[in-house]
């Protein structure tokens, strides 16, 4: 009879029958009663209300019975935490339990009950079952001191149960061992409790050999954080766990790949020894590629890592990576791209007959990357390209609509790589020209046409046709027509000119798009104003395309390398992408340095500089997105040219500055103005007239305020009257013998100020102050100390301690959280409280527009996080200006896009840490979008309360 029974039952006042079934004298009915109630909690029913009846049944010796008891308990316990005393006595029993499976699941239990009012009876239980005769109850006993160290970190350290661990590493079972490195690494994870050294790893190697697979990944893991003292050191460790790379996990083998791969950077690159241990890292992998499709693809993402990283481990191993007809289309994928990463001269034959026999595959996706895979290749092996291109010809002769489309965007590549070498096949692409609808290879198409159009008879006519549907093409492509357009004028002004006065008129009049307007307005100056330097700006010679333009950063290839076998290295993305560090704190694991010996990555001293110096991992970032972050701020300090129509008197009524700097807002010289021609057989100058109002007098002009001025109206902000925190209770005077302690931090002309009230509640005088603060994220110290005159019995006293931030740095969670020591002639009490995170916002974090841009550009995407905030005050955009620059959070430009107001703010910390934002204001609702930038993504925590509050 199966348990299904418990799952199903229509009777009326189910509840109260429980209740009278868990009360009942029989044992097997009362086992019947708790099994129906685990049923229902699993199915969600609230049986909370039956609490006290299923506690009664844990005084039992039937082990499954107990078992379900703890389950309900574990599931109820924090929601009934004053019930959850009741079952204390029970557990410290059954920790003495002469049966080691009940010891061991009571100390699991009560580690997995999440109450802290039970914490403090589970210390003494705990202490005797991490020195148990039975191993199982020791190892169960480990992993409760990780959970323990979750809720309440300094009972860990003060009851010494890090100390247990650490002789736990000595015990003689491996797996007790196992469990208390995965203990300590946890723990370590959170704050550096222990640091790994060479007698740790000669324990841990020596039960590695014992452990279970998932105990091995835990020694590994750790092993992975040990930095040897000199090579015989690192020569032994990788002796010793290489044969690891045999196991039949596919974790472990993965987990040893990490390791070996750092602890061969620390070798001298011309040692033997790395090329013995290369042969042997790649039969393991290779075993991988064997595995369920799911495992392939995780092993497939790691090895993308690994062949970027040292390409020769697999270099000989192409075969493996050709696409099987049965694999998925993800494992296709990431074969594809190993496939060109490996690719090179003696085995490029291979790779470009698999490659043409892929792009006749119905899968449409792996077609696509298929045939920019041959562009690719051409790219990389340049003794290859002259077949790559006689294929891709093969392909665009088939017709087949997409891979035509891809095949045209990879072959403008092969221009960009190889100039005037491949143009002749340009009239068999031009065949193919009303095929083309995607954007890209529209895009792709324009390119060339218009990077040879001195070479293309017709071109006027094939960039007239799209020019015709120019509204609707997208966006790529309006910006690819704009800029071929204006290359044929330069290079074919007689033909031309009718077409880029027109193409101009529609990306500067016509168009919303501000992107292509302000692309337009520069080529209308430089045209306008200097046709030689139009010249010398648009047909300069192009620089060649790298040959692997997807590789990723050195640096954050770096940090995957240090992750493989985890989720970073399957996503490619650092785990503070996807990882919240206020919900899960981060450790940072840093690539071991070459050839230095010595020293431990859990290093506190190294960790502490790294939170201080705010490094993070730089990425490059994409084209696209440049040109976006170019455009996306308000850096136009608008220009006129006295002596022209166009451009410069489209913006009339301002200064006139000159040069490309000028139209970013960025400053500049004067543009000198033009002499005045009567007239003119240059087809230029008839670029000064195309409809649009002539330019306004100087004479008429305002006076130039550039600058910040200009945006904010007047030359910068008066005297700060920010926003202060209220006092909040620190500490009661139950709790202190009487002294009653309010306070709050406030930041006034530039310095921190704790100001705190203290009232004597007792009946004696209380004197002899003196103050101190714990290491804290931002070492934040008292450089004053307090009045030493007595406080009398029921009188109060403001004190003004002046604060600075020189102090030790300690990163904590959260970053604003401070504990503080305060002492009387009475005794020294001590009390938490959270620092307004405001007062750490220096006055001159203003940043100037060129330098707020180059940063914003430099931060990873991954390092962006959106908010919602609500304008609950329905403040306008001046108003909220004025009001976060009150309290330090400088403006640095704003702009107008249809409804919205969009400003950029930046913020320093006392630690020189930036924090950059984007407010995007809508006048229609009070509904506000803040986006934060930092390198540090500690730095964005809590960021969006303070903007909240200053908005409420």
């Amino acid at each position: 009879m199966t348990d299904s029974k418990y799952f199903t039952t229509t009777k009326k006042g189910e509840i109260f029958e429980l209740k009278n079934e868990l009360n009942s004298d029989k044992k097997e009915k009362k086992k019947e009663a708790v099994k129906k109630v685990i049923a229902s909690m699993t199915v969600g029913k609230d049986v909370s209300a039956l609490f006290p009846d299923v506690v009664n049944c844990m005084q039992t010796d039937n082990v499954e019975l107990k078992k379900l008891v703890y389950l309900y308990l574990m599931n109820y316990a924090k929601s009934q935490p004053d019930l959850a005393i009741m079952a204390v006595n029970t557990f410290v029993k059954d920790c003495e339990d002469p049966n080691p499976l009940i010891r061991a699941l009571a100390v699991r239990t009560m580690g997995c009950i999440r109450v802290e009012k039970i914490t403090e009876y589970l210390c003494d239980p705990l202490r005797r079952c991490m020195k148990d005769e039975d191993p199982y109850v020791r190892k169960t006993a480990a992993v409760c001191v990780a959970k323990l160290h979750d809720m309440n970190p300094t009972l860990v350290k003060d009851q010494g149960f890090v100390e247990l661990l650490n002789d736990l590493l000595s015990d003689a079972n491996p797996m007790v061992v196992a469990n208390a490195v995965a203990a300590l690494t946890e723990m370590n994870d959170q704050q550096t409790v222990i640091e790994v050294n060479s007698q740790m790893v000669n324990k841990l190697l020596t039960a590695l050999n014992e452990c279970t697979e998932w105990g091995q990944v835990f020694i590994l893991d750790a092993l992975a954080g040990y930095t040897p003292r000199d090579e015989r050191e690192t020569q032994n460790i990788c002796e010793r766990i290489s044969p690891r790379l045999a196991h039949a996990n596919a974790a472990v083998v993965l987990s040893t790949v990490k390791v070996l791969m750092k602890l061969i950077d620390m070798m001298p690159a011309d040692s033997d020894f790395i090329t013995q241990l290369t042969k042997k890292l790649a039969p393991p992998m290779v075993t991988l590629l064997s595995a369920e499709p799911e495992i392939q693809y995780v092993a497939l993402r790691n090895i993308n890592l690994i062949v970027q990283k040292r390409p020769d481990i697999l270099k000989q191993e192409m075969k493996v990576f050709f696409v099987k007809y049965n694999d998925p289309i993800y494992v296709k994928m990431e074969k594809l791209d190993i496939m060109i990463r490996l690719a090179q001269q003696n085995n490029i034959s291979q790779v470009l007959s698999e490659l043409k026999e892929y792009a006749t595959e119905v899968d449409v996706d792996f077609v696509r990357k298929s045939v920019r895979a041959i562009g690719r290749c051409a790219i990389k092996v340049e003794t290859s390209s002259e077949r790559c291109v006689q294929t891709l010809l093969e392909l665009i002769q088939t017709k087949v609509n997409y891979v035509v489309q891809e095949a045209v965007v990879v072959i403008k590549d092969i221009f960009r790589k190889y100039p005037n070498r491949y143009e002749s096949i340009i009239s068999a692409l031009c065949e193919n020209l009303d095929t083309l609808d995607e954007p890209e290879a529209r895009a792709s198409m324009i390119w060339i046409i218009g990077e040879y159009a001195e070479r293309i008879d017709n071109a006027d006519e094939l960039l007239e046709s799209f020019v015709e549907g120019f509204h609707d093409e997208n966006t790529q492509v309006q910006l690819q027509l704009l800029t071929a357009v204006v290359k044929l004028f330069l290079k074919r002004p007689g033909v031309a000119q009718a077409l880029v006065q027109r193409v101009l008129s529609l990306a500067t009049q016509d168009s919303d798009n501000p992107d292509l307007r302000d692309r337009g307005f520069i080529y209308w100056r430089l045209l306008s104003a200097d046709p030689a330097a139009a010249k010398n700006v648009v047909l300069t010679e192009k620089p060649l395309i790298s040959e692997e333009t997807d590789l990723l950063e050195p640096s954050l290839l770096e940090q995957l390398v240090c992750h493989i076998g985890t989720l970073a290295s399957v996503y490619h993305k650092p785990p503070s992408a996807f990882i919240d560090p206020a919900k899960a704190p981060l450790r940072q694991i840093n690539p071991i340095p070459t050839a230095k010996f010595g020293s431990s990555l859990l290093d506190t001293s190294s960790a502490t500089n790294a939170s201080r110096n705010g490094s993070a991992p730089t990425v490059i970032p994409s084209q696209d997105q440049v040109i976006a972050d170019l455009l996306s701020l308000d850096l136009n300090a608008p220009a006129t040219s006295a002596n022209t129509g166009g451009y410069g008197a489209s913006m009339s009524g301002t200064t006139s500055m000159g040069g490309l700097d000028d139209l970013l807002g960025l400053g500049g010289d004067s543009m000198p103005a033009a002499p005045a021609m009567a007239s003119s057989n240059n087809p230029f100058d008839s670029l000064a007239g195309l409809g649009m109002p002539s330019a306004v007098p100087a004479a008429q002009q305002p006076a130039s305020i550039g600058g910040l001025a200009e945006i904010f109206g007047s030359g910068g902000f008066g005297a700060s009257s920010g926003y202060t925190h209220p006092k909040e209770m620190w500490l009661e005077a139950s709790k202190a013998m009487g002294m009653q302690v309010e306070g709050t931090f406030v930041r006034r002309n530039g310095r921190i100020s704790m100001e705190i009230t203290i009232t004597n509640r007792a009946m004696q005088a209380i004197s002899e102050f003196a103050l101190q603060f714990n290491k804290n994220s931002f070492g934040l110290i008292p450089v004053e100390q307090m009045d030493q005159s007595p406080i009398l019995p029921n009188q109060s006293k403001n004190f003004t301690i002046v604060c600075d931030t020189s102090g030790p740095v300690q990163v904590t969670t959260p970053l604003t959280n401070l504990q503080v020591a305060i002492k009387n002639n009475i005794n020294a009490f001590y009390f938490a409280t959270q620092v307004p995170l405001i007062v750490y916002f220096r006055e001159d974090g203003q940043m100037e527009k060129r330098e707020f841009l180059e940063e914003w550009k430099s931060i990873p995407e991954q390092n962006e996080q959106q908010f919602s905030l609500q304008n609950t005050q329905n403040m306008n955009a001046d108003a909220i200006c004025t009001k976060l620059q009150q309290n330090n959070i400088h403006t640095v430009a704003r702009r107008q896009v249809d409804n919205q107001q969009l400003l950029y703010h930046s913020v320093k910390y006392t630690n020189n840490l930036n924090v950059l934002s984007e407010l995007k204001v809508n006048s229609q609702n009070t509904a506000i979008t803040l986006s934060l930038k930092s390198k540090n993504l500690m730095a964005i925590a809590n960021m969006n309360e303070v903007f909240q509050s200053l908005l409420n």
